[in-house]
């Protein structure tokens, strides 16, 4: 007679955490290779619809489909980065202005400092040189661990849109795989998984690039409205670098700040830039959030802010990024996983509902209907996995 066997609580709690540190240490250890991989992943379901456009609408081959929607892709992308390279390099010939403009700053506020709490320029600049003493030291260790990041982005560059024609490619001979891991009685629930992955990590993707595009336009027209030179460069940066949940924002506004003394030593200047920050940043995290990207992945802001800061730690600017798409795809598991269900619950957010007013939908919190929140359900057809499958289009979830 078969019995199961039952360990004690704190046997099953060493037995997690063994794990956690396993399943980290590998991500940590491994990121160079997973790191592309699931870039490749994310972008393969974005560009999933343009491939099934060019192989449905305009008859292309399956493969000159695939290789046709990485090559536009690719393309886009380095016309706004060719586009900002040479922004860049305009700016970078006013930086001796900059420079002048940053020591007058420094020195009005060594000024005020010294009228206001007594010390002198002596012994200010005794303890700027002890507080930079280490930096400088970091400093150089920084720019060889900078040089060798820089290395690893290119190679990135270069892998991550082979990697992603190639799942384009294989999309049904991976499905067949995962299929074959699993009893054909769990079929269904992996078929539901898998969509609703897709369907999430899609529409949160287009979420993003809009939002992308809005903070981009808001923020030049507002930089524009100020006076600030460079103010189309800047408003780009600032919607790039606003990809990058909670941090992203600060770098970019002080990029503005310092961008903004190219043209004029005012500090209204300065002032002015971080109200537009701030405007545009109550636009994004009020409306925008809301809207396109929060519905798409409800995911609560703890869960968000801690997992920006481990994929940070495991895989720097990549791992914040990526940070939020695969705990929405570990939130869709959980759910539907029975022993995993608690876990899928701390990470959602079923305390916001929304309201709509003249058909745009903004947030209302009410703590004690919580249970009333909105879910929209996506429903998507769910052929049950076998061979015969193997060609058909509308089976394949990537």
């Amino acid at each position: 007679m078969e019995g199961t066997l039952k360990f004690p609580f704190y046997a099953r709690l060493a037995f997690v955490l063994i794990a956690l540190i396993g399943i980290f240490y590998v991500l940590y250890v491994a990121q160079g290779i997973l790191v592309p991989v699931i870039m490749a992943f994310l972008f393969a379901i974005l560009l999933r619809p343009v491939v099934m456009f060019l192989t449905i609408k305009l008859r292309f081959p399956h493969v000159l489909a695939a290789i046709t929607a990485v090559i536009f892709f690719v393309l886009l992308i380095l016309g706004v980065f060719t586009f900002i390279s040479f922004q860049v390099t305009d700016m970078a010939s006013d930086f001796g202005k900059i420079e002048q403009n940053i020591t007058y700053h420094i020195k009005h506020l060594q000024e005020f400092v010294r009228d206001n709490f007594n010390l002198s320029s002596r012994e200010q600049k005794e303890y700027i040189d002890g507080a930079t003493e280490d930096s400088m030291k970091k400093g150089k260790e920084l720019l060889g661990t900078t040089l060798i990041s820089f290395t690893d982005t290119l190679m990135n560059l270069i892998l991550v849109p082979i990697y992603t024609f190639l799942i384009l490619l294989y999309r049904t001979h991976f499905m067949m795989f995962l299929s074959k891991l699993f009893k054909k009685e769990h079929h269904e629930k992996l078929q539901d998984i898998l969509c609703q992955i897709k369907v999430a990590i899609k529409s949160y993707i287009v979420g993003l690039i809009i939002e992308m595009i809005a903070v981009s336009v808001l923020t030049t027209i507002g930089f524009m409205i100020i006076g600030v030179e460079y103010a189309i460069l800047l408003g780009i940066i600032t919607g790039i670098l606003n990809l990058i949940p909670y941090v992203g924002i600060l770098f970019a506004g002080i990029l503005s700040i310092v961008a903004s003394l190219t043209s004029s030593t005012e500090v209204s200047i300065v002032i002015g830039v971080i109200i537009v920050n701030i405007i545009v940043q109550f636009i994004d995290n009020n409306i925008l959030v809301p809207m396109i990207v929060s519905s798409k992945v409800e995911i609560n802001a703890f869960v968000s802010i801690v997992g920006i800061i481990i994929g940070g730690s495991i895989a720097g600017v990549a791992g914040m990024f990526l940070a939020i798409p695969i705990i929405a795809i570990l939130k869709v598991i959980f759910d539907r996983v029975e022993h995993l269900e608690p876990w899928g619950y701390l990470m959602g957010d079923d305390l916001p509902k929304t309201y709509e007013w003249r058909r745009i939908k903004l947030p209302l919190y009410d703590y004690g209907n919580s249970n009333k929140t909105m879910n929209i359900k996506v429903e998507v057809p769910t052929p049950t996995f076998t061979e015969t499958n193997t060609n058909n289009d509308d089976a394949n979830l990537l």
